[in-house]
């Protein structure tokens, strides 16, 4: 019997109402349905094992729900739907009022997968490693909303590249290049490549700008600063606070996520609606 793991934001109204019609749509079809409630803390695997038995996961929020449930199930190389019931759903591949011929594409195959190149990132102190995490879109290293500026090193494949004094420095993958690098003044990446970016943020000089960098490369980061709010943050989501001399490294992750998508939606035409909010961009 095929299943798919539903993977839901509780605190979402409409994505507890859309569940209902998922649910019944996919058991319509013969299609069993892994039921997960997806928290901000929630251990995924921990909370249903289940899921990583599943041919794919429909997951029901916003690009911070599917970015979140993303960094917990691309190890296991589960397939992601997004269907949107937050605000922008860039990432996501579909919206509430397609929902059944979304469905009818599941239950038919009628979709292609796509892999989505992810970050690594490990936070050294004293040469010792005190965290590490993964990222889909970026791992960005910034000052507080008050403080001073940060000055980083940075150092690609163990080549200095510069001294960046600002608000900080984001690395991003390609489909981080349309989120905080975007609007940092990144260039936009198409999906596929396998690149990563290192934006500048907020540079104090006319000569710092962003670049783009083989994704087989590592980066490597020292924090400069005297005040003490300074942090790494992943995705947006999850991070860690740093101190004068950490060194933060950042690769490619060994494996991709992998999101789900219709052949006939095209990154740049999502590019084009969803970033002129263009109502006619749900699909």
């Amino acid at each position: 019997m095929r299943q798919i793991a539903l993977l839901y934001n509780p605190q979402k109204a409409e994505a507890c109402s859309v569940r209902n019609d998922v649910t019944e749509q996919l058991e319509r079809a013969g299609i069993g349905v892994i039921d997960v409630s997806v928290a901000h803390d929630t251990d995924i695997i921990a909370s249903n094992s289940q899921v990583k038995t599943a041919e794919l996961a429909i997951v029901l929020g916003g690009d911070g729900t599917l970015l979140g449930v993303a960094r917990q199930l691309a190890p296991y190389h589960i397939p992601l739907l997004g269907i949107n019931v937050g605000h922008l759903g860039f990432l996501t591949e579909s919206e509430p009022s397609q929902l059944e011929p979304a469905i009818r594409r599941i239950v038919d195959g009628d979709y292609h997968l796509e892999n989505r190149l992810m970050l690594e990132a490990f936070v050294y102190r004293d040469l010792k490693e005190v965290a590490k995490f993964t990222a889909l879109n970026d791992a960005g290293i910034g000052k507080g909303s008050f403080a001073r500026m940060v000055t980083l090193d940075v150092y690609v494949d163990d080549v200095y590249v510069d001294t960046y004094t600002g608000d900080g420095v984001i690395i991003s993958t390609p489909t981080g290049s349309t989120a905080y690098s975007l609007s940092c003044g990144g260039p936009i990446v198409s999906p596929h490549l396998q690149v990563m970016l290192v934006t500048p943020v907020c540079p104090h000089t006319l000569f710092s700008r962003p670049c783009v960098i083989d994704s087989s490369s590592v980066v490597r980061l020292t924090v400069h600063a005297r005040h003490r709010d300074v942090a790494l943050a992943v995705d947006g989501q999850e991070g860690i606070w740093l101190q004068e001399g950490d060194e933060v490294l950042i690769r490619q992750a060994p494996y991709d996520a992998t999101l789900v998508r219709w052949p006939d939606r095209e990154f740049f035409d999502v590019l084009r609606n969803k970033l002129h909010n263009d109502p006619s961009s749900a699909m």
